[in-house]
């Protein structure tokens, strides 16, 4: 019995750059190439009809962009499971397209292995961002900080509590637990030390 492969669409307006991505993936033991589309209208329309495993779309196309699209997807399809692959990798692009629904970020100058990985992580469940795309954005997280809450971000860091952060900023008690609640939502985590070690790990913060 044959290993089920991964069904892949590919939307890009440059025929040729798609050529060389399908016979890339066709080469892989475990992918397929279902389909093509070289704006994002009809990628929407060959998704609906292709249903495929994962679809790898470009930032930049003609009649509807890939944030744009990916939005129409996952109205009608929840669940899809998207790639970025593109020229721009701009830390506001790389965070609309994961806040607009995609799993995965790979820049097109990058090595193919990259996008092949890429869409073995996405077809996974798994988000996926090279390391070195990673390293760019990360400062990036900062701006979606405010100044305030950066500033009971670092307290937090160096072990006050609420009591001790209100009053070292001169705010209420119950305004810095709502600039605690909104910072471990912006970093998506749970608790105060878990805040700590993600912001660490992203540079937003310094522990000495």
């Amino acid at each position: 019995m044959t290993e089920q492969k991964i069904r892949i669409l590919l939307a890009d307006d440059h025929i040729v750059l798609r050529m060389g991505l399908a016979n890339a993936a066709n080469c892989e033991p475990d992918m397929v190439v279902v389909g093509e589309a070289e704006n994002g209208e009809d990628a929407l329309e060959a998704y609906r009809k292709l249903q495929p495993d994962v679809i790898v779309l470009d930032l930049r196309m003609p009649k509807q962009g890939g944030i744009d699209t990916i939005k129409a997807l996952r109205k009608e399809f929840p669940a899809v499971r998207a790639l970025i692959f593109s020229n721009y990798v701009s830390g506001d692009e790389v965070l609309q397209s994961f806040k607009a629904g995609a799993s995965g970020f790979v820049v097109k100058d990058m090595p193919l292995d990259y996008l092949i990985d890429g869409i073995r992580s996405v077809y996974r469940n798994e988000q996926y961002l090279p390391p070195e795309i990673a390293a760019t954005i990360s400062k990036r997280v900062v701006s979606h900080l405010s100044n305030r809450e950066l500033e009971v971000l670092k307290l937090v860091a160096e072990g006050l509590s609420n009591k001790e952060i209100a009053f070292k900023l001169g705010l209420v008690e119950g305004t810095v637990k709502v600039h605690l609640t909104n910072i471990l939502s912006k970093l998506h985590v749970n608790d105060r030390t878990q805040a700590i070690i993600a912001a660490t790990k992203r540079g937003i913060i310094q522990i000495d």
